[in-house]
């Protein structure tokens, strides 16, 4: 899961950002609004933390723009902001959820978990195509003749070819999920772990392929 950390605070926003590394989880940062319309206007995460005060556009405006273009990430509002009224008008925003500060890492966490797994847009555990599984909770790849453990990166980019299979998927997209949409990776690092992704699926003897449209991007197939 890649998630967007919308924050002005910038000490808060590491501590958040070095907690969600331990847990599994990749993330970006921005501290302001215009900053915040730019990486979400990607279209590259999964749920994003969005404070409702920020440097010049609010949480709640960013929101219902969000929801305006069809951006359908999850997004949990934290706010100093406490009143009934502020947690309904976040709420009708178009918010999964509502944390008030300060909040406990433990909770923001539990809060993350439990948003990701609402049926409307769900994270499910575990992700299958072929002959091959994907355990997203403890990143294994599992085939006709065995499992292979695969990195936080190796995790993250196939499970964005286990959710569309029999696609090509633009390289440029697969960098903004995998690293970010304001990455400077070379293109040479996506073929890096591309190989790597190809090497796993031998070592389970799948027989499914990556293949590449030479020009364009990837896509996880069926050998016929």
């Amino acid at each position: 899961m890649r998630i967007l950390i919308v924050e002005d605070d910038k000490d808060l926003c590491n501590i958040i950002s070095d907690r969600l590394y331990k847990e599994g989880y990749i993330s970006d940062i921005c501290h302001n609004g215009a900053d915040a319309v730019y990486f979400i206007g990607q279209n590259a995460y999964d749920l994003i933390l969005l404070d409702r005060m920020l440097p010049g556009r609010s949480g709640t405006e960013i929101l219902k723009a969000m929801r305006g273009s069809n951006i359908q990430s999850h997004v949990i509002i934290t706010t100093a902001l406490n009143g009934i009224g502020d947690r309904i008008e976040g709420l009708d925003a178009g918010a999964d959820d509502y944390l008030v500060k300060p909040y406990d890492m433990d909770e923001l966490l539990a809060r993350i978990r439990a948003v990701s797994r609402r049926p409307a847009k769900i994270e499910a555990e575990e992700l299958s195509f072929d002959d091959i599984k994907l355990d997203l909770t403890n990143k294994l790849l599992e085939g006709p003749s065995g499992i292979r453990e695969l990195s936080v990166r190796e995790a993250a980019l196939m499970e964005i070819f286990f959710r569309t299979p029999n696609h090509v998927l633009k390289r440029a997209i697969l960098i903004a999920k995998v690293w970010g949409p304001d990455s400077n990776i070379e293109d040479g690092n996506l073929d890096n772990y591309i190989h790597f992704l190809r090497r796993r699926l031998n070592a389970v003897n799948s027989r499914t392929i990556i293949r590449t449209a030479r020009g364009v991007g990837y896509s996880l197939e069926r050998i016929k």
